[in-house]
C-alpha cells in the first residue's frame, strides 16, 4: 500500500485523542510518508476544497472524522484509520483485518467513538502546535 508521495492527515485540531492519534503516527512512521493538518485550518480546508470535500471541515460543526487525502483520494472514518495503519506497515499492517467487517459497521464504530471523544479524552483550547524538529511535516 505504500506510495512514493506524501499522504496528508487531516485531523480535528482541539481534539485530545486525535492529537494522541497524530503523536502515535509520528512515533511509528520512521519514514515520514505523512504530512499533518489541522481540518480547522486554512490548510486543512483548502486541501479539502480542493479535493471536492470542503463539508468535511465545516467551521460551525465538530469535524467528526480524521481524513486521509492520498494519492487524489479523500478517505474518511474507518477507512482512513486503516489505510493509515497499512501504510505504517509492520504489525500495524494487521489491522487490515478491519476490513473484514462491513464499512457501515466499521464506520458506525468509529462515529460512536468521534460522538464521545471530548467527554472521554477531553479537548484542548487551541490547535496543536508542533515542535520545531517537526515543523516540516504539518502543513
Amino acid at each position: 500500500m505504500p506510495t512514493s508521495a506524501p499522504a496528508t492527515i487531516l485531523f480535528d485540531g482541539v481534539c485530545n485523542l486525535c492529537h494522541g492519534f497524530v503523536q502515535f503516527i509520528i512515533r511509528h512512521d520512521a519514514t515520514g510518508q505523512f504530512h499533518f493538518a489541522a481540518l480547522q485550518s486554512d490548510v486543512g480546508q483548502a486541501l479539502l476544497a480542493t479535493h471536492g470535500q470542503p463539508h468535511l471541515a465545516a467551521p460551525a460543526a465538530d469535524p467528526d472524522s480524521v481524513v486521509l487525502v492520498e494519492g487524489g483520494h479523500v478517505y474518511t472514518h474507518s477507512t482512513a484509520v486503516l489505510r493509515i495503519a497499512g501504510r505504517l506497515g509492520g504489525i500495524w499492517r494487521a489491522a487490515a483485518v478491519g476490513y473484514l467487517l462491513p464499512r457501515a459497521w466499521r464506520d458506525a464504530l468509529y462515529r460512536y467513538v468521534a460522538r464521545h471523544r471530548y467527554r472521554w479524552f477531553g479537548r484542548q483550547e487551541s490547535c496543536l502546535l508542533p515542535t520545531p524538529a517537526l515543523r516540516a511535516r504539518f502543513l
